[in-house]
């Protein structure tokens, strides 16, 4: 739950986007030929990875020059543990799509910064972007954040299963607490669920 504003910014955890949001997002940039945009946004809510991470990628570390992973491998810079996601086949298109617009090879940061002196986009870059979508679907720019992507995949898999294991292992968290936190359970709810779970 976002909490109250303080000098007219939200402060708090920022909102995931919604799964209708989400669609009109899509169609948005595909409409406007966005490509890095569109794969960046599919990327960063299949991988469910922190930005910093996200925003370090490779081209080697989700395929080749030819072809997208199935599924890839990160090491996540804070926790330094391995976490495993998913590319879905719509995102594996969209990524496909700007490796080759981008004329990409391997060692490439994934995703080019469009400012000269940067080789690859910024964590305030990455912000900004994610503000404009929020825009595209006419919501607060203020309440969503580079977590917010991150959010997205995760609380529906949540919503849809009550599996609070599996959205530990999806987020690579080393406690499940922090996926309770992490998903704003009600205190009560969570604790009832994590009864449940034995690790």
């Amino acid at each position: 739950m976002i909490s109250e504003s303080r000098k007219g910014k939200l402060v708090g955890p920022k909102r995931p986007f919604r799964s209708g949001e989400v669609w009109e997002i899509r169609q948005y940039l595909k409409l406007k030929n966005r490509h890095r945009d569109l794969a960046l946004f599919n990327l960063g809510i299949d991988s469910k990875l922190r930005a910093c991470d996200l925003l370090g990628m490779h081209l080697s570390d989700i395929g080749t020059q030819t072809s997208v992973f199935h599924q890839a491998t990160i090491v996540q810079k804070k926790t330094n543990a391995a976490v495993t996601f998913e590319i879905t086949e719509a995102t594996r298109k969209s990524v496909q799509a700007w490796i080759v617009k981008a004329q990409l090879s391997k060692n490439d940061y994934l995703w080019k910064s469009r400012n000269r002196g940067s080789q690859r986009l910024s964590m305030s870059q990455y912000t900004r972007i994610i503000k404009q979508f929020a825009k595209v679907v006419g919501a607060d720019p203020n309440a969503f954040a580079t977590h917010s992507i991150r959010r997205t995949k995760v609380t529906l898999i949540y919503r849809k299963t009550q599996n609070l294991r599996a959205c530990q292992l999806l987020l690579g968290h080393k406690k499940i607490e922090n996926t309770v936190r992490y998903l704003g359970l009600e205190l009560d709810d969570a604790l009832n669920i994590s009864r449940e779970i034995d690790i």
